[in-house]
């Protein structure tokens, strides 16, 4: 993709795990997921804007 082999990303995890500190990397990994995935359903434009409805009691 942008010319990462298996050793660079292993250099890569290997800096994130002395920086992060292995209890954190896991949810490193699920927000860095999700923020791309969010990125990619807002630049397709298969994003849909929900609003909270709120009900009046």
């Amino acid at each position: 993709m942008f010319g990462f082999g298996m050793p660079e990303m292993i250099i890569v995890l290997g800096i994130a795990l002395v920086v992060v500190g292995p209890a954190k990397l896991p949810q490193l990994g699920q927000a860095l997921g999700s923020g791309i995935r969010n990125f990619k359903k807002a630049s397709t434009g298969d994003d849909v804007v929900k609003l909270n409805e709120e009900t009046k009691a």
